[in-house]
């Protein structure tokens, strides 16, 4: 790849042209960490990253199965789906489209749209490696570099978060 980034949370970036990659290690199993990936979204998710915003979102979720959408729920019920899920394969693997544009607006045509995948591998008995690949910005046409760059901040500060949401979550090892 290209440029690598390790911030002092241990997310680290790894990006090149048209991709970007992050890694960070979680605490507890992959089931724990997968569940609070895809279940509880609206819980680490920047709701100022929506286009309902922070005031008017009443739902942000992932429907649980390969053709199912990323999709969130606006003021008077208005729904706007932003992404399909390509693969789900529990506790491991998930992939979905990010149907996205540069310029915030929703690309309808999944050959124009980029993709994410996110592993979720063991890493001892407690601890779980979450790697994401964000791929394909050429996909975006014109402004596809900058979109990478501008989704490398906007990735570290969801994964901050989704890392804070799931070390609160995982229950204490007994001392």
């Amino acid at each position: 790849m290209g440029q690598e980034i390790t911030d002092p949370a241990g997310i680290r970036q790894d990006m090149d042209r048209f991709s970007l990659r992050c890694s960070l290690l979680v605490p507890g199993p992959p089931e724990h960490a997968f569940a609070i990936f895809t279940d509880e979204l609206s819980d680490w998710w920047v709701t100022e990253y929506t286009w309902s915003g922070p005031e008017a979102l009443a739902e942000l979720g992932m429907e649980p199965q390969a053709g199912g959408m990323l999709y969130e729920i606006g003021p008077h019920g208005f729904r706007a789906d932003w992404g399909r899920v390509l693969t789900w394969d529990p506790p491991r693997r998930l992939v979905f489209s990010w149907q996205i544009g540069p310029d915030r607006v929703p690309v309808p045509d999944p050959a124009r749209a980029s993709e994410v995948e996110v592993l979720f591998l063991a890493d001892g008995p407690e601890r779980t490696r979450v790697e994401l690949e964000h791929r394909h910005f050429d996909r975006h046409g014109e402004a596809a570099e900058g979109y990478r760059k501008a989704l490398t901040a906007g990735w570290h500060e969801l994964l901050s978060r989704y890392l804070a949401t799931v070390a609160r979550r995982h229950p204490a090892s007994p001392a």
